[in-house]
């Protein structure tokens, strides 16, 4: 059988001819023996048969994006021209789908197109971010310059991005655990404790009563419970989705007495820290505001930082704009980078601001389990309390009209 096929090479070339194989399996393995990376097989005169499937469902982590900026920044101060790095980079990345984005964007340079054109490609890899910094960085002749600011910022980005997971790993293993635990419990052991309170003549006490109910629900219907929490799930994954969702969510966290204050800061943390890093690298403030809004987590403050970008274009301050709302950005945070403006300092404010929102967001998270584990223990300990009370009651009730 006769198979077209699309391959990289060592030296990190494309590859396209026909191989002749028994079967679509030994097709891929006659490759490999070749020293070829397989990106497509297909028989011929049959549709194709793609070998980018898992390509396609693996995604390229931020430590992956960190590692090839700073590779390629590092080569080009060591005169390597962006071409080589790119074939340099090619032949050292492990992740497939990295592998051949790298392999087009090298393709792409070596035809004559910028780098930042060929980034633009893969908006889901590379975020306006390394689009506008690189393509400053090529205009004004200072491109490593502008991969070492765009490094220092990633570099940030997974610290934060770190911390907070590291954070709400452990409420939530907690919070899982005592659904998962609670269910089980609920459908397999009460029903065993609460059979002997149904044989009892007498009136039980109220929360017994409740129990009771609870046990017989959750055991007669236990498998609709079940498939009702995982479409629960489901469902709020799918309304997160959305943008009207998202948004509903956001600004629940920004109002939720508990990570309203820590949500606030990561994104004042980020917001300084984009900004910074464009200006820096020379984007001009209008541009820096569209792509420091896109890059926001958070839907409220996108909004009101690409509004603030809409109303810089026609003249007003940047600080007036976000001083709209001081519910997201205080009135410190304006003062100072209003205070930045006149003295023609902003980006070395924001730069401040970055460092000292982060240092707080730090402080936060290490005491954030300090703060959790409590309130976890008080809710098991209520939890635990009332079936106790509900239990123990009727024994209680019993042992009394025995005497």
């Amino acid at each position: 059988m006769d198979f077209n096929y699309t391959a990289v090479t060592k030296d990190g070339k494309r590859q396209t001819s026909v191989i002749q194989a028994p079967n679509l399996a030994a097709a891929g393995r006659m490759l490999k023996e070749q020293g070829l990376l397989p990106m497509e097989i297909a028989e011929q005169g049959s549709s194709k048969a793609s070998l980018d499937f898992l390509r396609n469902i693996s995604s390229v982590s931020l430590n992956e994006k960190i590692n090839f900026v700073e590779n390629l920044s590092i080569m080009l101060k060591a005169g390597i021209s962006i071409s080589r790095g790119l074939q340099i980079q090619v032949k050292q990345t492990k992740n497939i789908k990295f592998k051949n984005i790298i392999t087009d964007i090298h393709n792409m340079v070596q035809q004559g197109k910028g780098l930042s054109e060929a980034l633009q490609k893969y908006p889901r890899v590379f975020s306006n971010i390394f689009h506008s910094m690189v393509k400053v960085g090529e205009l004004s002749g200072n491109l490593d310059k502008s991969l070492e600011y765009l490094s220092i910022q990633l570099h940030r980005e997974a610290d934060l991005k770190s911390k907070v997971r590291g954070a709400m790993i452990y409420p939530t293993v907690i919070v899982s655990a005592m659904v998962i635990i609670g269910t089980l419990m609920a459908i397999f052991v009460l029903p065993q404790l609460t059979s002997v309170f149904k044989q009892f003549s007498g009136t039980l006490p109220l929360s017994t009563r409740i129990v009771i109910w609870f046990s017989d629900f959750m055991s007669a219907h236990s498998v609709l419970v079940v498939l009702g929490m995982v479409g629960t799930l489901v469902g709020v994954f799918g309304i997160y989705k959305t943008y009207p969702g998202k948004r509903m969510f956001d600004l629940f966290f920004l109002h939720f007495f508990i990570i309203n204050n820590i949500v606030k800061k990561i994104n004042l943390a980020r917001f300084s820290r984009i900004l910074s890093s464009l200006l820096k690298s020379g984007i001009p403030i209008i541009q820096a505001l569209e792509v420091a809004g896109e890059s926001l987590g958070s839907i409220p403050y996108r909004e009101l930082v690409s509004n603030s970008a809409q109303d810089v274009k026609v003249g007003k301050s940047l600080t007036d704009s976000l001083g709209k709302d001081e519910t997201l950005f205080p009135v410190l945070v304006v003062q100072m980078i209003e205070v930045g403006e006149e003295s023609g300092t902003v980006q070395e404010i924001l730069e401040q601001l970055a460092v000292h929102y982060e240092e707080e967001v730090d402080s936060i998270l290490g005491n954030l389990s300090s703060v959790i584990e409590p309130l976890l223990l008080l809710v098991i300990g209520g939890v635990v309390g009332l079936l106790a009370v509900a239990l123990i009651a009727p024994i209680y009730s019993i042992s009394q009209s025995i005497q």
